[in-house]
């Protein structure tokens, strides 16, 4: 009887594991890259999903990388639902170069996944045509099923969830479907790295400036030498 009950509680742990194992499966892999936006609030930083959407991952990255969200703004903040950023083209404060307006204005494919619109998740905004995504985008304040297979998600949040709970406590009005905060909440600034890839990018980055300073002080000696 004993051996019996052992068979049966080593079946039962083989099965929690399988289920465990298939609920880890379900959830998206986040690659590396880390956003950082930061606020008065405080910052708030995100992965992307670069696997469930690479064209918006593509774009959105690329945006970053160019500035493009430096002093644009959350335009919306309902609390409970979303906090969405502003189109790049339309919610800055500083004007757009070229090349920051051209990536902005383009439109990305609707890339519609299984993965579920719950809290911290970054989910593209659009019109009502699929593949009209351009820049905006809303992070998720809470659970929204009825959103899901309808916007393109394309990351996630990993740090920052206090900055955007002091967000939800701020003053708003309603205009039209929209709760809008009634005090514009800036991006200052942004910046993005990859933890895999810190160390390495520390050793360049030393590296660079002692060579720098390694020219500058040739050429102050070769001037003083050579005049």
């Amino acid at each position: 009887m004993w051996r019996t009950k052992s068979v049966s509680m080593v079946s039962l742990c083989l099965w929690f594991l399988f289920i465990a194992i298939g609920a880890s499966s379900d959830e998206p892999q986040l690659g590396s890259t880390r956003v950082v936006f930061q606020t008065e609030y405080g910052d708030i930083e995100f992965g992307f999903y670069p696997n469930v959407a690479p064209k918006t991952v593509d774009h959105i990255f690329k945006l970053v990388r160019l500035g493009g969200y430096n002093t644009n703004h959350f335009f919306r903040v309902d609390r409970g639902f979303v906090a969405q950023v502003a189109d790049v083209a339309n919610g800055r404060l500083a004007p757009m170069n070229e090349e920051q307006r051209i990536e902005a204005d383009k439109t990305v494919v609707g890339e519609f996944s299984e993965v579920k619109h719950v809290r911290g998740i970054l989910s593209m905004g659009r019109y009502e045509d699929p593949d009209s995504a351009q820049s905006s985008f809303s992070i998720l304040l809470g659970d929204a099923p009825h959103l899901d297979g309808k916007y393109a998600i394309f990351g996630k949040l990993t740090k920052g969830d206090e900055t955007l709970k002091r967000l939800e406590e701020l003053p708003t009005r309603r205009e039209g479907i929209f709760v809008m905060p009634t005090k514009r909440i800036t991006i200052l600034s942004s910046y993005y790295y990859d933890p895999e890839m810190e160390s390495c990018q520390w050793d360049s980055s030393v590296l660079k400036r002692r060579l720098a300073a390694s020219a500058v002080e040739i050429e102050r000696q070769r001037m003083k030498c050579f005049p």
